[in-house]
């Protein structure tokens, strides 16, 4: 056998013998900064995880791929309640998840601590913005009494700039740093892809965003928004100058449609999805629905008493967007959907929808099923 050949046959041969190892590079016990700044140590790998917020089934789905449910053993179940066609789909791909033991969790810390303990955890994964209620309501204590490290992620009270920096703590304490590199530098590039033309086009565009509209029914009153956080932030991030942010005291709240047409936005935005209940007039995006009633229920809050006399509403410069990109590590999309309404011109070749498809392909093993996330007539 000739020498170069049986030099490739030997640094093959290694590659292989050193790929695990390449593979299990994380070292533990593990000292992590989480996004609430506090230092924790993980003294193995996790492999029983409780989700404070089972949005974050989605950041799981794009680490451990094959089975995003396989390490959690208890978890709030918000797609069931808050998005019903997402939480088909999940239990579709995973049936198991339907017996994972779903506690609540709830922002204002309510949960039942004896059931959880039960299921042996060894990790809690928390969103920021859920701590008060967690350390008020003695949740924490009660977990570090125990020795089960807390860490905490966002993607709601600083989306644009946590969403990063979350994927990839979870990429470490998950021991899939590659997986959580991949999809961060499709993230990376996308948003600086935005930010890049938005950034010297003066002057910005004033924008109100109606999270969830129509969540009360039609005659529910108008109009809830975010500042800074969540939809807010999107809106700023995607370019526009957010309303809610300059009116409001705390992270929520209501501005009334007379002050919104004294403001003259250029733009009105709502978001949705399908949920249950039958009194609410929600427009129902996500998985597997359908346009038609979109378009219906988009028409129908636009009608409403005062939001029709909106300047913005009156000029047609209105959409609506998936809801649940307000947190979720795929608000990358929420944010293209937002620039392409506010700059038709300059990101007229950006389609939202194929780039959401793109991330369900390339990052994760969910169902790539037909998804309906952005509506603008």
């Amino acid at each position: 056998m000739a020498l170069k050949q049986r030099i490739a046959m030997s640094v093959a041969g290694f590659a292989l013998l050193a790929a695990p190892l390449l593979a299990s590079a994380v070292s533990w016990p593990l000292t992590v900064t989480d996004r609430d700044n506090r230092s924790v140590t993980i003294e193995k790998e996790p492999q029983h995880i409780i989700l404070q917020d089972g949005r974050d089934i989605l950041s799981l789905a794009l680490l451990d791929r094959d089975n995003p449910f396989k390490r959690v053993v208890a978890w709030n179940n918000l797609p069931k309640k808050q998005d019903t066609e997402t939480w088909k789909v999940l239990k579709r791909a995973w049936p198991d998840s339907e017996n994972i033991l779903d506690m609540g969790f709830s922002d204002q810390g309510n949960v039942n601590l004896e059931a959880v303990i039960a299921k042996h955890p060894d990790l809690m994964i928390a969103q920021l913005r859920a701590k008060p209620a967690l350390v008020q309501t003695g949740v924490m204590a009660s977990l570090e009494k125990l020795h089960i490290p807390v860490i905490f992620v966002d993607y709601e009270l600083h989306p644009v700039q946590n969403t990063v920096p979350s994927i990839t703590l979870l990429g470490k304490v998950l021991n899939q740093e590659a997986r959580a590199k991949a999809y961060t530098d499709y993230y990376q590039a996308h948003l600086q892809a935005i930010q890049d033309k938005t950034a010297a086009i003066t002057p910005k565009p004033v924008v109100f965003i109606e999270p969830i509209a129509g969540v009360g029914g039609l005659d529910d009153a108008c109009c809830f928004t975010h500042a800074h956080n969540g939809w807010g932030g999107l809106v700023e991030a995607a370019g526009g100058v957010n309303i809610g942010s300059q009116l409001l005291a705390g992270a929520t709240g209501d501005v009334s449609v007379e002050k919104i047409i004294s403001l003259h936005p250029d733009y009105y935005v709502m978001t949705g999805s399908k949920r249950g209940g039958k009194d609410n007039a929600v427009v129902p995006f996500g998985y597997n629905t359908d346009p038609a009633q979109i378009k219906a229920k988009f028409n129908a809050l636009l009608a409403r008493s005062g939001v029709a006399q909106i300047p913005a509403v009156k000029a047609g410069h209105v959409a609506a967007v998936y809801h649940h990109f307000y947190n979720n590590p795929y608000n990358i999309i929420g944010l293209e959907a937002l620039s392409k309404t506010f700059y038709p011109q300059t990101f007229s070749q950006l389609d939202p929808t194929a780039d959401y498809h793109q991330i369900i392909r390339r990052f994760t093993k969910l169902p790539d099923d037909s998804f309906n996330l952005f509506y603008q007539p």
